[in-house]
């Protein structure tokens, strides 16, 4: 009788595990389109709200922007240089550590000393969510060599 109910306690406690990870991812899949549609809002504020007050961004091997203003200012470095980005969500994947979004920057780069050239790249962010479930560090990539390419810029010996 004793194992019985054990068995029907555990069976109950690993359908509401089962539960909570199901709300959790679904509940991250809803965060990640509502961070797709603040990348594509040309508010960078917006997108520094999904991060915690003291979390980071860093583009591939650039200097990590930390804190939400200084994430602000990277957002809007990329809104200035494509006034009609639109960013699309490819696929959100739980990892241990945290989630990888994927997605894909279209625009054209028409902002301030822009070359004019249409740009589509793709890439990804490795997310790790703090307590709060905001975004606590965000490590992004992207092919730059690809990027400048599109832009029209030559690489020599890795720099621009």
């Amino acid at each position: 009788m004793r194992l019985l109910i054990c068995m029907t306690l555990l069976t109950l406690s690993l359908g509401t595990i089962a539960a909570e990870q199901l709300d959790r991812s679904q509940g991250m899949k809803a965060f990640a389109t509502r961070y797709t549609a603040a990348w594509c809002s040309q508010d960078p504020a917006s997108v520094a709200t999904f991060f915690a007050e003291s979390g980071w961004l860093k583009i591939n091997d650039g200097a990590p922007s930390v804190g939400r203003a200084a994430i602000t200012e990277a957002a809007r470095s990329f809104m200035t240089d494509f006034p009609d980005m639109e960013v699309k969500m490819n696929g959100l994947e739980r990892r241990e550590e945290g989630y990888i979004y994927r997605w894909t920057l279209i625009g054209t780069n028409t902002g301030p000393g822009g070359t004019g050239n249409k740009v589509r790249i793709s890439g990804y962010e490795e997310w790790s969510i703090g307590p709060d479930g905001l975004i606590a560090a965000s490590l992004g990539h992207f092919d730059e060599a690809d990027y400048q390419r599109q832009l029209g810029r030559t690489i020599n010996n890795g720099k621009t």
